[in-house]
């Protein structure tokens, strides 16, 4: 089991639940753009949110956002260390550093300050921000050398991230780092692309990696509206098994076999169910092909047939409906096990 920090009120690590993290693309000395940004994507189900800091306007400005949000906030610092050590006296709730655009002499001087104040340090190597290619075990080893160093400077609250915008290139580095490391793991597809590309092979990425139980938080960085990011994010964790506080709905591919409207039925109670944090499983089959043994294993189903369908409740046969009945008899069925 990996350590444990704690970000603000989040646990990451240490067995905790993995929680999902994303990031503004407002611009930070916007405080108002960027306090409305940070508690929509906390009330999207972000557990973290990280804001960029480029310049001292940005750090004028995270003082006032952070008094102004509840979610736990990182600062995001990249080449200067003064306004590192300025974004954690400003009050970051977490400092996320790259060490390959860092200046060593200067990390001494940011442990002070991270010390003081007694919150975690995320040291993100990307592949992209070295000087030259390097394999994806280098990766690991400069990432693990660096929590090295920090960790003779006394800081101990770290968590360790490795990305690539290449799947198995991220994949390697992180089970790597994973056998070199105690320290909490961030993982995530860097520079992933648009939702169109980068969800699936973010999805990849980070799904192998929570499959060999590696993972602690995680971010799916997409370009775009960050509530995207969330919305991956949790998608991810439910397919890996990794969550289970959610509605899943089963449904067919649909053949010539099939006697209702599956996708449509499907997508309804994708809709309905969309708030859904209990653990519900709904079947929507075309046939008995399949069907039968998908609504065995589900607490709500149906199995498709010509005119008339076959409703299951807890994995049993509950009734026979006309098919046009057969969204009204779920929706029932369904407010019936979670409520409203």
């Amino acid at each position: 089991m990996k350590k444990s920090v704690f970000v603000k009120n989040v646990q990451i690590g240490g067995g905790a639940p993995v929680s999902v993290q994303t990031m503004t693309n407002t611009p930070t000395y916007d405080v108002k753009a960027t306090v409305d940004s940070v508690n929509r994507l906390s009330e999207a189900g972000a557990d973290i949110v990280r804001v960029s800091v480029p310049d001292l306007r940005s750090v004028a400005a995270l003082k006032k956002i952070i008094l102004e949000t509840e979610a736990p906030i990182v600062a995001d610092v990249h080449f200067d260390p003064d306004i590192a050590v300025a974004a954690v006296e400003a009050g970051a709730h977490k400092l996320r550093l790259n060490p390959a655009n860092m200046p060593e002499r200067a990390i001494k001087n940011i442990a002070c300050a991270v010390k003081e104040r007694n919150i975690p340090v995320r040291i993100g190597v990307n592949a992209g921000s070295l000087k030259k290619s390097v394999s994806p075990v280098r990766l690991a080893e400069i990432t693990a050398d660096a929590a090295k160093r920090l960790e003779d400077s006394g800081l101990t609250e770290l968590v360790l991230a490795v990305k690539s915008s290449d799947v198995k290139a991220t994949v390697e580095a992180y089970r790597a780092l994973d056998k070199m490391s105690r320290h909490p793991l961030h993982i995530g597809l860097t520079e992933a692309g648009t939702e169109r590309s980068g969800s699936v092979k973010s999805a990849i990425a980070i799904g192998a990696l929570l499959l060999d139980g590696i993972g602690d938080t995680l971010r799916v960085s997409l370009s775009g509206d960050p509530l995207k990011e969330v919305m991956w994010g949790y998608r991810i964790l439910r397919a890996a098994g990794v969550r289970n506080d959610f509605a899943e709905v089963i449904a067919c591919p649909t053949c010539a076999r099939t006697e209702i409207d599956v996708t449509a039925f499907a997508e309804k109670i994708e809709s309905i169910t969309a708030n859904c944090r209990k653990q519900l499983k709904i079947a929507v089959m075309g046939c008995a092909v399949n069907g039968i043994g998908e609504s065995r294993g589900a607490e709500i189903a149906v199995c498709g047939g010509k005119d008339k369908s076959l409703i299951f409740k807890g994995g049993k046969p509950y009734k026979t409906v006309e098919n046009s009945r057969i969204f009204d008899e779920l929706t029932e069925l369904i407010k019936e096990k979670i409520g409203e």
